[in-house]
């Protein structure tokens, strides 16, 4: 019952706008699922589900793992990185990234997310960021394109 009802939740969401869960709660009365408010909030968690702007300053339901929605993010993830980052330097093939106070796990969160090529992975503290790179040779390549998206609409 469940699997089915997740699978119809997420042709619901690829064919429609769904906004709200008690729009999708209607949709899912429709074709033939009784859910309660409880039921459809554990389903959106469970199918991590997030809510994406489209047009008219509206928001709907998207499903996260899908490869374009997280593209929707990038705006808004290259606008942390501009806020906090103040500077870089690089030891070898780590990069350690300067942040305005408080703004590290942000800008780390954001880098991570942006699944730059060649970075592994980010460690923040308050003001720093240590931004494991694969190898020595993308390090310079990494550095580059963060410095272009810190640039980038300025």
């Amino acid at each position: 019952m469940k699997v089915g009802r997740h699978a119809k939740i997420l042709e619901l969401i690829t064919n429609n706008d769904v906004e709200t869960q008690e729009q999708l709660a209607e949709m899912l009365f429709k074709s033939g699922y009784k859910v309660t408010q409880a039921t459809i909030s554990r389903d959106i968690r469970e199918l991590k589900l997030s809510k994406v702007a489209i047009e008219g300053g509206r928001q709907k339901y998207a499903e996260m793992s899908k490869g374009g929605v997280e593209d929707s993010y990038l705006d808004k993830y290259v606008r942390i990185l501009q806020n906090g980052f103040v500077s870089m330097d690089r030891a070898i093939n780590i990069i350690v990234i300067k942040t305005v106070p408080g703004m590290a796990m942000a800008v780390a969160a954001a880098i991570d997310a942006m699944h730059l090529e060649g970075v592994a992975g980010c460690i923040a503290g308050d003001d720093t960021i240590m931004c494991a790179v694969r190898s020595v040779k993308d390090t310079d390549l990494v550095m580059s394109r963060i410095k272009k998206l810190v640039r980038s609409n300025n």
